[in-house]
């Protein structure tokens, strides 16, 4: 029995001491190797910020790379143990390619989120419309979707994929743009007055700039109205003000001044049978 209990112990330091320096140097391999991948992602997460890259982009091109980092890591010190690790890299594609078939779209939208991080046709804060009829303030770039607030305080969320498949307008994006607007007068109404009219309005606004300079110009000679339109310039952060004070002072100044902005109508002329 003794003979027995000896001869167990006897294997079990035989294995302790042919085993011990692999374990042991599979735990320093692991320690030393996570402290480097910490180091490898705070130095790469560093330079990524200092080109300018949008922040969200940095953290999740940092992340991605010391995931990788990791798993190559993990794959190492399996195979110090005598674990071969083929069948766990086929596993593993296998299991990437059915998680990336469930997750097609969402890993679509993922990519086209790193696109607009990257090419940056647009910032938070900036107003864009995206085509569609969606209009407002960017006020987030997400992974998966871009989140905008409208005027009247809306949030429309709208996936990256469907963001970068449409045409984007950036309206704030150069700093200054041009408030588009379009007033009709009656075709009796001198058109010159109107001008007149208009541009001193636009003169009068707090948001209008002098540069470019101002113009008024006949767009269109309609149905029912002579279409004068302007194109004033001012910041983008003053684009709605703008709007709305040109609308609502050159209709003011239009009453004041007797210049009509007419209906759509339409003259009936009747012939007697007699």
């Amino acid at each position: 029995m003794n003979t027995d209990i000896s001869s167990y112990i006897d294997q079990i330091v035989n294995m302790a001491v042919q085993y011990a320096p692999q374990v042991i140097g599979a735990i320093l391999a692991l320690i030393i190797g996570l402290w480097i991948i910490g180091k490898i992602t705070k130095f790469l997460n560093a330079a990524l910020s200092r080109t300018g890259m949008e922040i969200t982009l940095t953290k999740f091109l940092s992340s991605l790379a010391s995931i990788g980092m990791k798993i190559m890591l993990l794959l190492s010190v399996a195979q110090m143990f005598g674990i071969s690790t083929t069948s766990f890299v086929a596993i593993f594609g296998a299991l990437m390619v059915g998680v990336g078939m469930a997750l097609n779209g969402s890993i679509g939208h993922t990519a086209s989120g790193v696109m607009l991080m990257i090419f940056k046709p647009f910032k938070v804060g900036d107003l864009i419309e995206i085509g569609g009829g969606h209009l407002g303030t960017v006020e987030a770039i997400n992974a998966f979707n871009t989140t905008l607030v409208t005027l009247d305080n809306r949030r429309i969320i709208v996936a990256n994929g469907n963001v970068t498949g449409n045409t984007i307008t950036n309206i704030s994006g150069q700093g200054t743009t041009g408030v588009e607007l379009t007033f009709g007068i009656g075709y009796n109404d001198s058109i010159d007055k109107a001008r007149m009219i208009i541009l001193e309005v636009g003169h009068q606004c707090p948001w209008i700039l002098d540069d470019p300079a101002q113009v008024v110009v006949v767009e269109e000679l309609a149905d029912s109205s002579v279409n004068l339109a302007t194109r004033p310039f001012c910041k983008s952060e003053h684009f709605w003000d703008a709007k709305f004070y040109m609308l609502e002072n050159v209709k003011k100044e239009f009453d004041k001044k007797g210049i009509s902005i007419p209906y759509p109508q339409m003259d009936i002329h009747q012939i007697s049978s007699n």
